[in-house]
């Protein structure tokens, strides 16, 4: 049972769209405004990835590494930001200890989901 994903036309925000059969052409309003000028979207693989990936990838910005590209993945500021409260002697606030953590199982927040 698929889930397609629609771009509208009107407002650009995306709109997900549950169907039972996968051949079925459908063409739901937008729910965040409502118009019916949606297209069907290409969706995106999901993937969740582990620190260890991220730091793989992109290596630990803690030791220096990585280069100017350390923090290109949002789920790394998360180690600049534990590093520089600790610098600063500082107790990291409860709410940005929760987005940090659930930005490194694979939920990031919504002002970073699209960058």
């Amino acid at each position: 049972m698929p889930i397609y994903e629609f771009r509208c036309g009107d407002c650009g925000k995306i709109t997900s769209h549950f169907t039972r059969k996968i051949d079925t052409e459908v063409l739901p309003p937008c729910e965040h405004c409502g118009s019916t000028k949606t297209a069907r979207m290409m969706s995106k693989f999901g993937r969740t990835y582990s620190r260890a990936d991220i730091i793989e990838k992109y290596g630990d910005p803690a030791d220096g590494g990585g280069g100017p590209d350390a923090y290109r993945d949002p789920r790394q500021i998360g180690t600049w930001v534990e590093k520089k409260f600790e610098q600063y002697g500082m107790d990291l606030p409860d709410g940005a200890r929760e987005m940090i953590d659930a930005a490194r199982e694979g939920e990031l927040p919504e002002p970073v989901k699209d960058l």
